[in-house]
């Protein structure tokens, strides 16, 4: 059998410094995964087929089995990504990459190969955020019931919005009212949401022009899923009057195209934006604030 593919030891570095979210820490999961690869690679019988590429939290392989062109992908462990198998062998394909087997104790997952070089991040804007809605449409089903649900989880990060005394007690204060009233809707943890649809998280396939990847799933309204269009890409929105209409231009479109209540996106959004900002705090970027206190004024009434 050819070699197997090495991790870079730089990325691994990277890994290594994570603190655990709900099970190993990144240093406990670097220094096992390249182990775990060579291990993947004989028990599904494997044999390389490309350079290996790393993503924030996941490190992807070509490989071939039996002659089908595959990835061997090998994520951490985490809160975010644990129900990832679970998705996709929800979703069977349809709007998603084909799962083709998983361990998820090991973070292993064998996908269907896509394009990696071919994403939407140069794609004409309205044009992605289309694809990016039709996708949607076809992932927004009925949430299997392990699922964890989305009004636990944003509670625990909006007590903490509440907590952090630097930000804009309208900013803070409008996020968890909007929290409280969205939640009490009917169907607000109904949906299985991708979670992470951004213009780099889809590819392009041989089967269907384009797919969703790297799915965050959560059980919750389909509204909550439209920031991910609007943090990325987002040196192309502009600023002062041209900011809000870009930021509303793509809300319409991405809710025209997967059905979904474009009030009901604002709204949800601008939850996230205290999500956000709480995120941004910690990791120290106060340009990441600024932009989700921004965000959530364009996209307020």
């Amino acid at each position: 059998m050819p070699d197997i593919p090495v991790i870079p030891a730089e990325w691994l570095a990277f890994m290594s410094r994570l603190p655990p979210e709900g099970g190993p820490s990144g240093a406990e999961w670097a220094g096992q995964a390249q182990r775990l690869m060579r291990e993947q690679f004989a028990r599904w019988d494997l044999e390389p087929d490309g350079p290996l590429r790393t993503g924030w939290t996941a490190v992807v392989a070509p490989v071939v089995r039996d002659g089908e062109r595959l990835v061997l992908k090998l994520v951490w462990p985490c809160v975010d990504t644990d129900a990832e198998p679970l998705a996709l062998r929800h979703w069977a394909g349809n709007g998603a990459v084909r799962l083709v087997a998983a361990e998820p104790s090991r973070g292993a997952l064998l996908l269907e190969r896509l394009d990696a070089s071919r994403d939407l991040l140069g794609a004409d804007i309205d044009e992605a955020c289309t694809i990016i809605g039709t996708l949607l449409g076809r992932l927004h089903r009925p949430a299997p019931p392990a699922l964890r649900r989305l009004g636990p989880w944003s509670e625990g990060w909006l007590d903490e919005l509440r907590r952090r005394e630097s930000l804009p007690r309208r900013f803070v204060s409008r996020a968890v009212g909007l929290h409280r009233e969205l939640m009490s809707l009917p169907d607000s943890e109904a949906a299985l949401l991708h979670g992470d649809l951004h213009f780099e998280n889809v590819l392009a396939g041989e089967r269907e022009p384009w797919l969703a990847i790297d799915p965050q799933p959560i059980a919750g309204h389909p509204g909550f899923e439209l920031h991910a269009v609007l943090r990325n890409r987002k040196e192309e929105l502009g600023t002062g009057p041209a900011f809000r209409w870009s930021v509303r231009r793509r809300v319409e479109l991405v809710c025209e195209a997967a059905g979904i209540d474009v009030d009901l996106a604002r709204l949800w959004t601008i939850v996230r934006c205290g999500i956000e900002a709480v995120w941004a705090l910690d990791d120290d970027n106060p340009d990441e604030v600024s932009f989700s206190i921004t965000l959530a004024k364009a996209l307020d009434d």
